[in-house]
């Protein structure tokens, strides 16, 4: 199954979650189409499940090969499943460029580094799935610094989570801690994911 490139709005509205994080999207909160201002059906367990998934999935901008996988890499990990796989989510290069405020999407985060515009610890990645570790230094190429779109997020950052730091003289980042679950997402429910992939 390929990415998703359909419209983004659409998509938050049927999932019922921001997946740009402004909010925007959800102006009207009922799904899309002739029959969206209607009363939500009442969906199955599996039907949850399946929901759950799809939101997390969407919201990092995965296809479900590149999912599946992750996740059987969180079960393999110490500790509750369902919060290893959104940690291991969080720790990718392409959403860690976008936490500091490099890019106003995950999508835009994406595209900046498979140009190749990216360094961890001064060396060019440009594998958008790369695991960052605690304490390595993500910064920008020399020449890609002036870009107009980095400049724009960089100046229009609203948040900037507590277990990265960013020097905004060097244009770099680094990833100061692992992520505890009390500062991702909460409107993810991950125990319904692990039950999905458990069936």
């Amino acid at each position: 199954m390929s990415r998703y490139t359909g419209p983004k709005f659409k998509l938050s509205r049927r999932l019922g979650i921001s997946l740009s994080g402004s909010g925007k999207e959800l102006k009207r909160p009922f799904p899309p189409g002739q029959h969206g201002p209607g009363q939500r059906k009442k969906m199955s367990g599996y039907g949850v499940q399946l929901q759950e998934k799809q939101k997390l999935r969407h919201m990092y901008g995965l296809n479900e090969k590149q999912f599946r996988n992750l996740f059987s890499k969180a079960l393999k990990m110490k500790g509750i499943a369902g919060e290893n796989f959104m940690i291991l989510l969080e720790s990718r290069l392409d959403n860690l460029v976008y936490r500091l405020g490099l890019s106003n999407s995950r999508a835009g985060a994406r595209q900046l580094v498979a140009h190749g515009h990216v360094t961890v610890n001064g060396k060019k990645v440009d594998i958008a799935s790369y695991n960052v570790s605690v304490g390595d230094i993500i910064g920008l190429r020399e020449r890609s610094r002036a870009m107009k779109a980095i400049k724009e997020a960089t100046e229009g950052r609203h948040h900037l989570p507590q277990y990265v730091e960013f020097n905004s003289n060097a244009m770099e980042g680094k990833f100061v801690r692992l992520p505890e679950r009390a500062e991702l997402s909460q409107d993810i429910d991950e125990k319904q994911i692990v039950e999905f992939y458990s069936r």
